[in-house]
């Protein structure tokens, strides 16, 4: 199977042939490919592996950074003959990344830990190993496209529109832009599974793991009750009017926008053909607010530690595609930022959008392919003001 390595070597600005380039295997195939890439072009490639948590399946498909995934990292090192290292980063992922999932659940929130998990251990501890090791790259499997201009480092949405992570990576820096390189952001996930089993590599079929992949089941409400401090207290479900009907076991059950499960089923006094929705969680009197889904509908976000990729800032008032779930389809809207001290914002979309849940991100998008930046929902409303 042909590459173009020159071709890779310009599109991701990468050093000259010969130097040392550090990869960030997580044990997946995405990453495991990127090595043997940087490998094949002429690289001198480290490879390093994050153990960031432990589970009781010792072959786990699911996960990222266990067990299995380090011992599948380690084996595809071996195959390629380059240096392989293990750092243990458990306690920071823990008080980073899982405490604050568990938090976020606790407050009424619903968190994304995958982009905790890039602003805090990926990209600053594993930046910081590329310099313990004298190199001045540091490489992922990430879907999205790097390109440097005189003005500075751009983010672009990858070539594979399925597995785009632009969403994800909102909150990089231009400080860290200048080290990593994302070379597989202009090649298709099928490409990339061709390309692992002409490299001879043993996760060419290994399953993509989950988002959350400390919690391998799924089951994050088993999950957090195991994590939660103190026990979830029992609370009222509540209509928009304030009558009670049903009672919940814990607000760490919920998250807005959310249909099933919701325990209120068979009530007497429910429309069945009007079902009902979590429109809030009200965490200060432990109550879930439930009703149709046309009260779902918010054209107003509330935006905190918003970051902006590139060096040149918008205007305080832009236009801009954003995105409030990854899988989400682009839509348009105004965005208005009141000063980068206080890092807020407000998004006025065009159309309703519904199941805004505060701890998700919104991300904008400059002509649907470039990330102009993005924040933290705090809030919404329905009617601007």
């Amino acid at each position: 199977m042909e590459l173009n390595f020159n071709e890779i070597i310009k599109q991701n600005n990468l050093p000259k042939i010969g130097s040392k380039v550090l990869v960030a295997m997580s044990g997946g195939v995405d990453s495991s490919v990127t090595a043997a890439i940087l490998k094949s072009a002429g690289y001198d490639v480290i490879g390093i592996t994050m153990k960031l948590h432990e589970t009781k399946s010792a072959k786990s498909s699911k996960t990222c950074c266990s067990g299995v995934d380090i011992a599948d990292a380690r084996n595809v090192s071996k195959k390629l003959a380059i240096k392989h290292y293990v750092i243990d980063l458990q306690d920071r992922f823990k008080e980073s990344v899982i405490n604050d999932f568990v938090n976020s659940y606790k407050n009424g929130e619903t968190p994304i830990p995958c982009i905790r998990c890039n602003q805090t251990v990926k990209f600053v501890d594993l930046l910081n190993f590329a310099k313990k090791v004298d190199c001045k790259v540091l490489a992922t499997g990430h879907y999205i496209k790097r390109v440097e201009t005189k003005t500075g480092i751009n983010l672009f949405r990858a070539e594979d529109d399925k597995k785009d992570q632009s969403y994800f990576l909102f909150a990089t820096t231009q400080e860290q832009l200048k080290v990593l390189r994302f070379p597989l952001g202009y090649f298709s996930k099928s490409k990339i599974r061709d390309l692992a089993k002409f490299f001879g590599l043993s996760v060419a079929n290994k399953k993509d793991s989950q988002d959350i992949c400390f919690v391998p089941s799924g089951n994050y409400k088993k999950f957090l009750r195991k994590n939660l401090n103190a026990p979830s207290k029992k609370g009222n479900i509540e209509t928009t009017e304030g009558k009670t009907i049903g009672v919940h076991s814990g607000i760490t059950d919920f998250t807005v926008g959310q249909r099933k499960g919701i325990g209120v089923g068979g009530i007497k006094g429910i429309n069945s053909k009007d079902p009902y929705y979590v429109l809030d969680i009200d965490k200060v009197n432990n109550k879930i607010i439930v009703g149709p889904k046309i009260k779902l509908a918010k054209y107003l976000i509330y935006l905190k530690e918003i970051n902006f990729i590139s060096n040149n800032l918008p205007s305080n008032s832009f236009s801009a595609f954003v995105k409030i779930r990854s899988r989400n389809n682009l839509i348009s809207a105004k965005v208005k930022y009141y000063s980068l001290k206080n890092k807020t914002a407000t998004v006025e979309l065009d159309k309703p959008e519904y199941g805004v849940a505060p701890g998700q991100a919104c991300v904008f998008y400059n002509n649907k392919k470039r990330i102009i930046g993005g924040g933290w929902i705090f809030s919404g409303e329905k009617v601007l003001s």
